[in-house]
């Protein structure tokens, strides 16, 4: 790409000869480094994080090229060079624009309210014939994430897509000046990030400053409010919609069951199309690229052609419970860099110590040289690691085993000709305490191998979106002052999501503390490579072993205990051992009474074995406004015993106290550090913060389908009557999956087709049914949903008289889990 030279003459960085090295890779994210000798890091600061603070662990692992706002140390960093600006983010986009305007490729923006990222990956499918494309990675479309796709732009591209989105005002021109888009769609405008706008037509108007400079714009002409904010700012435009006033007139639309027709008439001529798709978003996402290719001369035959092949677009990765202990992330719906470098960071994430094994079909793209894609591709799973590599197809066979053969990997390799050859030549039992990423063309059909691999468990899943979870981590990191650490319980199987994987995550996202129940839910963290801190709140006398082999940190709240662990810890000639001191302040479960403090300051004073970590308390009812004044009350006594504590030892300590609804209600009893637990996964007690996303949905099927007449009784005791003549769908789930026996008879329900079904009857162990009357067209196999963001779990909770805690943990672990992330 460029030298670091010509970088920081771009960037206006003089005083320094910086050398002429080769930059090809911008790093905003510090665990995401795979090429250090030739990526620069931005430094950017966060709400929470500043990136200087990573510059250390950059600089051990290899880097030395780094944006910064403040002076470094250069001593400390022999060979380092910094480029100093004065807003790292500006200088990021400021470079990029720069590179996009030594650039005469075409390029597709697009912005809207939904639907820019199925647009984007609908043009690249239909486009790959005819162009050699680079496209944002997923959903990269933010203030960072622009940037950062812009600059993959390279020589052999003559067609670039990109989606641009923005959620404040005077965000879109900074966007505008990085894509330079030549073609411009936009999608729709809609509710999605209204919060930073007046009205829609606020949002409209900041959108289309991305088009200001496009040779056209591309609309939907039957919408008002867009046709006339886009001609009241003189933009060229090509319209779209039913209206004899667009250019691309829809003379029909006319639907059947699996896919839809679309009639246009357009310069005179007649053309039509059929989409594999029938709802309205698809409609409208398959016109607009319609447009796109008329625009750019495709013929209405190839369109008509392409149009019957769009697939879906999946942008999940999903995470599953393997054979033989493994796990699989399942991507087998594309096979292109942009997206194999985000699954690579994924398997990162999640391999938690396991070898990993990386299963590719060849790359089905137009342009360039496939010796020097495969070799870059190569390139990548040495960097990141890999254990093992499995190639599919033809180019697989041909050039890259003739390029592993040439080249010393250090990872082992397999080729195959295609999916059968495998699945016929490759067995099970060939796959053991392995992370497996299956990433392949659709053609290739890994689906197939996807499922081989999988572990077996019944149809009844708890799905765990991860992006969720991170969502909510942030936003409760938010809340908090910068010198807040934050601790993260996972105790209980992680509220029953997976404790392993859900700490995985939160230690990529660089988590100060976990909180596990038990030392055997600590141990088991450590075996899956989890490195964090880990505080166990019921440590009990037969785990000090495991305690301490594990390095793990008990919560000791009883002299008994205290002097227990101490002659633990001499007896294994162990010193400064870490302890959290419980204090009692109202709960009345466990904990030092806070008049014992004296005494327990003497014993812990100048000790040699036993180092205070931290001091804290449980608040009863922080989620409760009647009990306000007792949870004021309770802080203020741990806040005097810490004092006390504090002032008796002389130790420096962490003293905590808020769990997730404290961290919400009250702000001002942040202390040193919070304990956030159920609101990880969008349930914050009974104040329930609107930024918070629901991580959890628990789903089965219909496993029959019957009719019974006015009068007839359904399960057990026959406590179900029908009220009339009735439709009674089964579904696979019951008590021993964790679908409590108080949900039935009428007080629970699920839904199906976006619709509620009430249950009828008792609920049997592995079964339960529902009154599906008043949902047409239900059939065996459809999807039901037990909770999750259509039927929140607290509203089940309401139902029964109980806490979302203990639905949640109650989900029996035969229950498939299944993590995935955009």
């Amino acid at each position: 790409m460029y030298t670091l030279k010509d970088i920081a003459a771009v960037l206006h960085c003089t005083g320094h000869r910086f050398p002429s090295i080769l930059i090809s890779h911008l790093l905003t994210d510090s665990r995401k480094l795979t090429n250090p000798e030739n990526s620069l890091f931005f430094a950017l600061n966060g709400p929470r994080r500043d990136g200087h603070f990573f510059i250390p662990e950059l600089y051990k692992a290899g880097l030395r090229y780094f944006v910064v706002t403040e002076n470094q140390p250069t001593k400390k960093y022999p060979g380092a060079f910094f480029l100093k600006v004065g807003h790292v983010l500006k200088a990021l986009q400021s470079l990029v624009a720069w590179h996009r305007s030594h650039s005469e490729i075409t390029t597709i923006g697009i912005t809207g309210s939904n639907g820019k990222t199925i647009v984007k990956e609908w043009l690249y499918q239909m486009l790959q014939p005819d162009y050699n494309i680079v496209r944002s990675p997923k959903s990269y479309n933010s203030q960072i994430g622009v940037p950062l796709s812009v600059w993959q732009i390279a020589p052999h591209n003559n067609l670039a897509i990109f989606e641009a989105g923005i959620s404040q005002p005077n965000e879109m021109a900074r966007l505008a000046s990085i894509i330079q888009p030549t073609i411009g769609v936009l999608t729709n405008i809609g509710t999605a990030h209204s919060e930073g706008f007046k009205n829609d037509e606020e949002k409209l108007k900041e959108k289309l400053q991305l088009f200001q400079n496009a040779k056209i714009v591309i609309a939907n002409g039957d919408n008002r409010l867009i046709r006339k904010k886009i001609e009241s700012l003189k933009l060229p435009a090509l319209f779209w919609g039913k209206d004899i006033s667009n250019q691309i007139r829809i003379t029909e639309i006319k639907k059947d069951h699996s896919s839809t027709a679309i009639r246009f008439s357009f310069n005179h001529e007649f053309h039509k199309i059929i989409i594999p798709f029938t709802d309205e978003a698809s409609v409208e996402n398959a016109i607009s690229c319609y447009a796109v290719l008329l625009f750019l001369h495709i013929s209405p035959d190839s369109i008509s052609s392409r149009m019957m092949l769009l697939q879906p677009v999946n942008m999940r990765l999903e995470f599953k419970k393997g054979i033989n202990n493994c796990i699989i992330i399942n991507d087998s719906y594309s096979a292109d860099t942009d997206s194999l470098n985000i699954a690579l960071d994924f398997l990162k994430q999640q391999s938690k110590g396991l070898k990993k094994t990386v299963i590719l079909s060849d790359f089905l793209q137009s342009g360039g040289k496939e010796i020097d894609l495969y070799a870059n591709i190569l390139e990548q799973l040495q960097k990141h690691k890999i254990s093992r590599f499995i190639g599919i197809g033809k180019q697989m066979q041909t050039i890259v085993s003739n390029l592993v053969r040439d080249r010393k990997y250090k990872f082992d390799s397999n080729f195959y000709l295609d999916t059968k050859d495998f699945l016929t030549h490759v067995h099970s039992y060939d796959f053991r305490e392995e992370a497996i990423l299956i990433k392949g063309a659709r053609v290739f059909a890994f689906e197939t191998i996807a499922s081989q691999l999988e572990q077996k468990l019944h149809q009844t899943i708890l799905e765990i979106n991860l992006d969720a979870i991170t969502h909510n981590f942030k936003t409760f990191q938010q809340m908090l002052k910068p010198s807040t650490k934050i601790m993260v319980m996972v105790k209980a199987f992680a509220y029953g999501s997976g404790g392993t994987e859900i700490a995985g995550l939160l230690q990529y996202h660089k988590v100060d503390y976990l909180g596990v129940a038990y030392a055997d839910e600590g141990v088991e963290l450590r075996k899956a490579g989890i490195t964090v801190p880990i505080m166990v709140l019921n440590p009990e006398v037969n785990a000090f072993d495991a305690i301490t082999d594990n390095f793990l940190e008990p919560d000791i709240f009883s002299f008994n205990q205290l002097v227990a662990f101490q002659n633990h810890v001499i007896k294994n000639g162990l010193k400064q051992y870490p302890i959290h001191i419980e204090f009692e302040t109202g709960m009345n479960r466990l904990g030092f009474e806070v008049q014992a403090t004296e005494q327990l300051g003497i014993l812990l004073k100048n000790n040699e074995y036993l180092k205070i970590q931290s001091v804290f308390s449980h608040l009863a009812a922080s989620e409760d406004s009647v009990e306000d004044a007792f949870t004021l009350h309770q802080h203020k006594l741990l806040t005097q015993a810490s004092k006390d504590l504090q002032k008796i030892t002389g130790a420096a300590f962490i003293k905590h106290i808020s769990n997730s609804s404290a961290i919400i209600r009250f702000p001002k009893l942040q202390m040193d550090m919070v304990r956030l637990g159920i609101g990880l996964y969008g349930i914050a007690g009974t104040s329930v913060h609107n930024n918070l996303w629901p991580a959890l949905t628990l789903k089965s099927n219909v496993a029959q389908i019957k009719k019974i007449s006015k009068g007839e009784t359904v399960s057990y005791n026959r406590r179900g009557i029908a009220q009339k003549d009735s439709v009674i769908a089964t579904v696979r789930i019951g008590y021993a999956d964790g679908y409590s026996r108080r949900l039935g008879n009428g007080v629970g329900y699920m839904v199906v087709q976006n619709k509620k079904a009430p249950v009828i009857g008792t609920v049997c162990m592995d079964m339960v049914m529902i009154d599906v009357s008043e949902i047409p067209n239900v059939k065996e196999g459809d999807e039901v949903i037990v909770f999750g963001p259509e039927l929140p779990v607290e509203e089940l909770a309401t139902r029964i008289g109980t806490i979302p805690y203990e639905l949640m943990t109650a989900i029996s672990q035969r229950v498939k889990r299944v993590y995935w992330s955009e």
